[in-house]
């Protein structure tokens, strides 16, 4: 009897970077929601923020410690979008510690500018690199690449 090796399995990184925009982009509707709720105090607010944040930020330091690498060493044609992808990620976190830092009656303001530029930057990434993701063979858990969210 022939017992699969767990490290031989293949992940569809394609479909895997959709669901967990999915999550991510739910986990911001709440995280607005929440803002404009006269029910949830300024300490609940960020602490939902700050959950967000850290999930958004894994998913971009996974990508640019594991994903990126392995799609640049199969496809260096791609540095530019990679580039410009990670461009997004500075920007994206420069937001997120503006956000942190925000007042209550700012963190509306600061989650408009995320918003805005995640689901930019995640169209520009789904467009770009789900058909290389749907072809890539990387050895490593989703979760490290992709957050744990």
């Amino acid at each position: 009897m022939n017992i699969p090796d767990e490290s031989a399995r293949l992940v569809a990184w394609g479909a895997e970077l959709r669901a967990v925009h999915a999550r991510l982009r739910a986990a911001l509707a709440v995280v607005r929601e929440a803002d404009g709720s006269d029910a949830v105090v300024t300490r609940d607010l960020l602490l939902v923020c700050h959950g967000f944040c850290v999930a958004l930020t894994q998913h971009h330091e996974g990508e640019d410690r594991q994903l990126f690498p392995a799609i640049a060493a199969a496809h260096p044609e791609l540095g530019d979008t990679l580039a410009r992808l990670q461009q997004d990620h500075a920007m994206i976190a420069m937001l997120i510690s503006g956000l942190e830092s925000a007042s209550a009656q700012d963190i509306g303001g600061h989650l408009d500018g995320i918003a805005a530029i995640m689901e930019s930057h995640f169209r520009y990434e789904e467009r770009e690199l789900i058909s290389v993701l749907d072809a890539l063979a990387l050895d490593a858990e989703p979760r490290d690449v992709l957050g744990s969210l």
